[in-house]
């Protein structure tokens, strides 16, 4: 099982990432009120501002500090693949 670093010492299990994207659209904003609602949303930025959304493939929404693009290279990684596009 790879683990993915999502930012100050928080981790979550690679192969269950379905999309990383950044928090700004509408629709990506209607998702997260939505995860919270459900109770299916994790906080992982240690108090700092929101980077990048991680959704699960358990409907779960991760929040990270961290930007997209550094998370889907660690993803990249994690994978074992080569680079992220």
């Amino acid at each position: 099982m790879k683990l993915l670093n999502v930012g100050y010492g928080n981790v979550i299990v690679a192969s269950r990432v379905i999309a990383i994207v950044g928090p700004n659209a509408a629709p990506i904003k209607r998702l997260r009120e939505e995860a919270r609602d459900r109770g299916k949303l994790v906080d992982a930025t240690q108090g700092r501002k929101t980077r990048s959304i991680i959704v699960t493939d358990s409907d779960h929404v991760v929040l990270s500090a961290v930007q997209p693009e550094t998370v889907s290279l660690r993803l990249a990684g994690a994978d074992g693949e080569g680079d992220a596009v």
